[in-house]
C-alpha cells in the first residue's frame, strides 16, 4: 500500500467550520553536497569567503567554457541514494532548465529531469518511541545552485555574489506521504541525520546548506488530493512546521468561504506568521527542459555502486536496533543517542565493557543535560568519554554511590583528571565496611527513641533514618548495606 493512501488519522486532522480536514504534505529538500569543488568546475565550495572569491570562468558562464563533472559529487549522490534504500540508476541525463534570473549567469540551470541519478526509495521516520511512518522518496537528482542577489547594500542597485553559483545540490523529492506539521519536521530531521551519518551533506540550515520547499494541500478525509501550493526555501525545521500549519489553515479558510486554491509558489514570513504569494507556479514545460548538449549521459556500472555500498557507515536505524539489542536500551534512549553520529560514538566509548543502561543514563541525563544548559555539544564536552566511562565503572564496582558520582562528575566537568585517582586522593570511596555503618546506625537509634517507635508503626519512616545515616557518613555509606542494617536493627521486614 502506498503511504499517501493511508487511512486518515483522527489525531492529525484539522478542525474547520465545515468539519475535519486532512493536510497532505510533500517535500523537496535541496541539500548541498559535501565536496571541496563545485559540480562542474574546480572552484572552492568553502563558506564565508568574500563575495565572488570562489568563481571560475565556468561558474560565471564565460563564452566557450565547458562543464566537467565532479566525480566526488556523483559518489556522494549514490551514497545518499543507498542510505535512502533507493533505486540507483546506472544511466542518468543532465538537462538544462531554462529561466532568467540575475544570479543565474548562464540563463539556465544544469539539473536532471526525466532521468535522475537516484529513483524511488523510502525512509522510516520515528514520531515517538511507539509511532513510526514510512515516507516514500520519489527521486534524488543532482543540480547546480544559483548565486545570491543582495539587495541591502545600495539604495538603488542590487549586487550579485556568485560564490554559490555551480555548487552541487541534491534535490530529494518525497512522495505526498506526510500528514502533519509534526511529521514534516520529523521527516526533515531524519533525512538530515542520515546525510550527516553518510557525510554527504552537513545539514547546516543557517548557512543555507539544507533548504526545504514544502508542498501543502488540504482535503476532506478520503477525498482526492487538493490543489497544492509550494512554500519556497524554508530554512529551519521549526519554520517548516509553522509554515505547514499556517498554509493549511489559509487554504481551509479559502475553501470554506467558497473560494478555490490557486496553484502557486509562496514564501513563509516567520515574523508575521503568514505565507504570501510569490508567483504563479511554473509547470515543467515553462522551463523548456532539454538534455544539456555539453554533457554526455552519466553512466556507471554495478561494481561502482557495490564498492560504495561496501564502505557505508552503520546508519541510524541499524545503530538504534543494535543499541537496543546489545546494551539493553529502551527505544527512546537509543533514539536520543543515535540522533547524531558523534553522540552515538561518545556513548559507545562510555559503554564498552560496562553497564550499557547506566552508561546511557549518565550520557543522556547528566552529560547532555549539562551540555544543553551550557549551550555546548558533545564535540566540545569538558568530560571525555573515557572519563565518564571511568565514573560508570566506579559505580558498577561499588566503589562510589550514585550520590558521590554526581560530585565526581562536577569535579571532572570543572577540573578534569582521572576519576579513580580523584576518588582515591579525595577520600570519596563509599563506606562498605559494615562495622562502620553499624556504629553510625546504633548512634542514630540511641539518639532518636521516639522515631524508632514511629518507624515500627509506619515502616515508610525508614527513609528518614536512611537520610540521617547518609548525612552522618557524608554521603559515603553504601545505600544497600545501610538499608539492610537499618531494617535488621529496627526489626522491619
Amino acid at each position: 500500500m502506498n503511504a499517501h493512501v493511508r487511512p486518515a488519522d483522527p489525531k492529525k486532522l484539522i478542525k474547520g467550520a465545515t468539519g475535519d480536514w486532512e493536510v497532505v504534505i510533500g517535500m523537496e529538500i535541496h541539500a548541498q553536497v559535501t565536496s571541496n569543488a563545485k559540480l562542474f568546475s574546480g572552484a572552492s565550495t568553502a563558506f564565508g569567503a568574500e563575495p565572488n572569491e570562489h568563481v571560475s570562468l565556468v561558474d560565471a558562464a564565460m563564452p566557450g567554457m565547458l562543464p566537467v563533472i565532479n566525480a566526488e559529487c556523483i559518489r556522494q549522490a549514490v551514497r545518499t541514494g543507498l542510505g535512502l534504500n533507493a533505486q540507483i540508476n546506472n544511466r542518468s541525463v543532465f538537462d538544462r532548465k531554462n529561466y532568467f534570473y540575475p544570479d543565474l549567469p548562464q540563463g539556465y540551470q544544469i539539473s536532471q529531469y526525466k532521468s535522475p541519478i537516484v529513483g524511488e526509495g523510502e525512509i522510516v521516520v520515528d514520531l515517538s518511541p511507539t509511532e513510526q511512518i514510512t515516507v516514500g522518496i520519489e527521486r534524488l537528482h543532482l543540480e547546480q545552485d544559483a548565486g545570491k542577489s543582495i539587495h541591502d547594500q545600495h539604495p538603488t542597485m542590487s549586487f550579485v555574489d556568485l560564490n554559490r553559483s555551480g555548487v552541487a545540490l541534491m534535490e530529494i523529492v518525497s512522495k505526498p506521504d506526510l500528514r502533519s506539521a509534526e511529521e514534516a519536521r520529523a521527516y526533515v530531521t531524519k533525512l538530515r541525520t542520515i546525510m550527516r551519518y553518510l557525510g554527504t551533506c552537513d545539514g547546516d540550515m543557517e548557512k543555507g546548506n539544507l533548504r526545504a520547499d514544502v508542498n501543502v494541500s488540504v482535503r476532506k478525509p478520503g477525498a482526492e488530493l487538493g490543489t497544492r501550493c509550494e512554500i519556497k526555501n524554508v530554512n529551519s525545521i521549526r519554520f517548516i512546521g509553522q509554515a505547514v500549519e499556517v498554509e493549511a489553515r489559509r487554504q481551509i479558510g479559502i475553501i470554506e468561504d467558497g473560494g478555490k486554491i490557486d496553484q502557486e509558489t509562496r514564501l513563509y514570513d516567520p515574523g508575521k506568521g503568514e505565507t504570501r504569494s510569490m508567483r504563479s507556479k511554473e509547470e515543467a514545460h515553462d522551463y523548456r527542459y532539454f538534455p544539456d548538449p555539453d554533457l554526455l549521459p552519466l553512466e556507471f556500472d554495478d561494481a561502482f555502486v557495490a564498492e560504495l555500498k561496501s564502505v557505508l557507515p552503520e546508519l541510524p536505524d541499524a545503530k538504534k536496533a543494535r543499541f537496543i539489542a546489545e546494551y539493553g536500551l529502551s527505544p527512546y534512549d537509543a533514539a536520543v543517542l543515535v540522533a547524531e553520529r558523534e553522540q552515538a560514538d561518545y556513548f559507545e566509548a562510555v559503554a564498552k565493557g560496562r553497564d550499557g543502561k547506566a552508561a546511557a543514563n549518565w550520557v543522556i541525563n547528566e552529560l547532555f543535560g549539562r551540555l544543553n544548559k551550557e549551550g555546548q555539544d558533545v564535540g566540545s564536552s569538558p568530560v571525555s568519554a573515557s572519563q565518564l566511562g571511568g565514573l560508570v565503572e566506579l559505580i558498577g564496582e561499588g566503589v562510589i554511590s550514585g550520590r558521590i558520582a554526581k560530585d565526581l562528575f562536577e569535579i571532572l566537568w570543572s577540573e578534569g583528571g582521572d576519576p579513580r585517582t580523584i576518588v582515591e586522593a579525595r577520600g570519596m570511596k563509599q563506606v562498605t565496611d559494615t562495622g562502620a555503618i553499624e556504629k553510625a546506625v546504633d548512634e542514630l537509634i540511641a539518639a532518636n527513641p521516639d522515631k524508632v517507635e514511629q518507624v515500627k508503626a509506619k515502616p515508610t519512616m525508614l527513609g528518614w533514618f536512611v537520610g540521617q545515616a547518609m548525612k552522618a557518613s557524608g554521603g559515603k555509606a553504601n545505600p544497600q548495606a545501610l538499608n539492610e542494617i537499618l531494617k535488621a536493627k529496627l526489626g522491619i521486614e
